[in-house]
């Protein structure tokens, strides 16, 4: 019996002094993230005044991980720098003035709001000599102290009627003409990511072409978890997607890349169709 109380003694008198211990430990961890979503906020303000702004990408190897992997592909400071750098030829005065910053956990949203004068071409759009500002989000991921994803939006609709590439008021194209390119793919679940990889590469590149108004991707998994996914762009008129297959392909031809030869490898089976407004 003396065992049990001095056992049940012992551990009476050992639990303020664990409760103490796990409740400082709850609370430096609280610090301590706090202490983490401020160092990176104050990194992503590095990176737009010091990297982005003065265009010195030296300092991109200490801010981006070589995990990161760009909307092409490409991996570390190569892929983050891949959609910049011709933005940056283009507009070579180009400034980002960040309007806030926020961080929650390891992710970091930045606003802006981005000024420069388009005096070289960018895409196929040539230059035009005019000066304009967009803005945009950019969502953060961090690990380690380092950017290991990106995710940036911005107002690519406005980016192409101050070039003049579209209308000013979009709603002045004929709405009847207007048509929706629709791809359905369906994906085997081993290889989604590259698929998904390549996707990223198409639709960015679609955007700066003339005649392109929106696009939008759907998703869902089936029984198998393969992916089921629909791509849906919106066009001007025939016309714009006429000339969007030649510069798709032409960009293929300069890439030296296959598509018909990817999605065969891939197993990837694909129903397209050029659809307009249906008459009610």
């Amino acid at each position: 019996m003396k065992t049990v109380h001095l056992t049940i003694y012992l551990v009476t008198a050992l639990l303020p002094a664990i409760s103490f211990s796990q409740g400082k430990s709850i609370h430096q961890q609280k610090e301590f993230k706090i202490a983490d979503m401020e160092k990176n906020k104050a990194i992503i303000q590095e990176l737009y005044e010091n990297v982005m702004n003065k265009k010195d990408m030296r300092l991109l190897p200490s801010i981006v991980s070589e995990a990161h992997t760009g909307p092409e592909g490409h991996k570390g400071v190569d892929g983050f720098t891949a959609p910049i750098a011709p933005l940056i030829a283009a507009f070579p005065d180009i400034q980002w003035k960040l309007s806030s910053l926020v961080s929650d956990g390891n992710k970091v949203v930045a606003k802006w709001t981005w000024y420069g004068t388009q005096t070289g071409p960018y895409k196929n759009i040539p230059a035009t000599g005019k000066a304009i500002h967009i803005n945009g989000v950019a969502i953060y991921e961090f690990k380690d102290g380092k950017i290991i994803a990106s995710e940036v939006q911005t107002d690519r609709l406005g980016f192409l009627t101050s070039l003049g590439v579209l209308p000013a008021d979009i709603a002045s194209a004929p709405v009847k003409e207007q048509v929706q390119f629709i791809d359905k793919f369906l994906v085997p679940a081993a290889d989604i990511a590259e698929f998904k990889q390549r996707v990223a590469v198409n639709r960015h590149f679609i955007k700066t072409l003339p005649g392109f108004i929106s696009d939008a991707a759907y998703e869902y998994f089936d029984e198998q978890d393969n992916l089921v996914y629909v791509t849906i762009a919106q066009w001007e008129n025939k016309a714009a997607v006429a000339n969007a297959k030649e510069q798709v392909q032409a960009e293929y031809k300069k890439e030296g890349f296959d598509m018909p030869g990817m999605m065969k490898r891939l197993g990837v089976t694909m129903d397209r169709g050029l659809y307009t407004r249906a008459t009610e």
